[in-house]
């Protein structure tokens, strides 16, 4: 489950901005799956400070920007999962 976060993380951090673990997975828990237990856990010495990508270069060869924030993209993101893996949401 990690992982996904993490894949979550840098995938949407690049659209919308910079945003901490926490504040991912507390949007997580809020839009996708309120039964979740965040759990806060150390750092490991070789955990990065910071994993915002550096977009510079899409901005200038592309003229691209990011248009999508993390509230509006984490559901279009869970719902293309979903597709993808044909795993059903619960409701």
């Amino acid at each position: 489950m990690f992982t996904f976060f993490v894949f979550i993380y840098l995938c949407l951090s690049a659209f919308s901005g910079e945003f901490t673990m926490l504040e991912l997975a507390e949007t997580v828990k809020e839009l996708i799956n309120p039964d979740i237990e965040i759990k806060i856990v150390e750092n490991t010495p070789d955990d990065p400070r910071q994993r915002k990508p550096d977009i510079t270069k899409a901005k200038e060869l592309l003229g691209w920007e990011p248009q999508v924030k993390l509230r509006d993209g984490l559901p279009l993101m869970e719902q293309d999962f979903r597709l993808r893996l044909g795993v059903h949401k619960n409701i």
